[in-house]
């Protein structure tokens, strides 16, 4: 209690030792992480990111010369592969060697309602876009298994979370992909092992440029596809690199089975 004009004693602070111990986040520093897909677009982003923050980055792809290319950039690695080949998915385990990071981008799209989707189109995009992603899993993730460590990254989308009007092979197959990390998780992140996935929006890649001539009128076609994000634009690849970096990194070390919206609000209602 004070009295008069004496003033109340003073307490002594100290600097939060958490805050003293500070340093930077999402570092990948000795860690070994391979990208699917990595030749262009989403895949090229992550790959940059990951070696950015530290890693030792294998750009996978089956297009050797932009995958090259990618690996120069990030002072990586390259790795003919495709995804939909196990012998090829098994070798790459073997070359790899211990693997910190799995990430599962390689994927490939269609425009198509069922009246003009073939079956073979079907078959095409779940052979990449799901048994790829299975096949890649199954080759590195006993290693994982037995280090108990390692992060899966599964390359989703918005697509698998609400349908997409004139993409019913690709809805189908990223659907498939979300219920395939759900699953892997539940039945494995007890062992330390993690498994989420990615679902952007709309995506501005090379990919998606491949889509727009498709239609009769690209220019509308881009003007309506940005639409569907509450932004009015589409989403940047190093945008969906950087959620890639969260979940690569330690820091997200209670994140398993999720679903990481990178859509621009589209999933709100837009």
């Amino acid at each position: 209690m004070t009295h008069g004009n004496e003033e109340p004693p003073r307490q002594s602070f100290s600097i939060n030792p958490l805050i003293q111990d500070f340093k930077p986040m999402f570092s990948l520093q000795n860690k070994n992480a391979l990208v699917t897909g990595a030749g262009a677009g989403i895949g090229a982003a992550i790959a940059g990111a990951f070696a950015r923050a530290g890693a030792k980055v294998f750009v996978a792809d089956r297009d050797e010369k932009s995958g090259r290319e990618i690996a120069e950039k990030t002072g990586g690695e390259f790795l003919l592969l495709d995804v939909t080949n196990e012998t090829d998915c098994a070798n790459a385990a073997k070359a790899c060697g211990p693997l910190h990071v799995l990430v599962n981008n390689a994927g490939i799209g269609h425009v198509g309602t069922l009246l003009t989707t073939s079956g073979e189109d079907m078959d095409r995009l779940y052979s990449v876009n799901v048994r790829g992603m299975f096949n890649c899993s199954k080759a590195f993730l006993p290693a994982m298994l037995e280090r108990k460590s390692g992060s899966v990254i599964n390359m989703a989308s918005i697509g698998g979370v609400v349908a997409v009007r004139d993409r019913l092979a690709y809805t189908t197959t990223k659907f498939a992909v979300v219920g395939l990390t759900k699953a892997m998780a539940l039945d494995h992140s007890d062992t330390g092992v993690r498994f989420n996935c990615i679902c952007p929006g709309r995506v501005e890649t090379p990919f998606v440029t491949g889509i727009l001539k498709q239609y009769a009128d690209p220019e509308k076609a881009y003007r309506e596809m940005s639409a569907t994000q509450l932004q009015g634009r589409m989403v940047r690849p190093d945008e969906v690199a950087a959620a890639a970096l969260y979940l690569a990194a330690d820091e997200s070390a209670m994140v398993t089975g999720s679903t990481l919206m990178i859509d621009g609000g589209w999933s709100a209602g837009k």
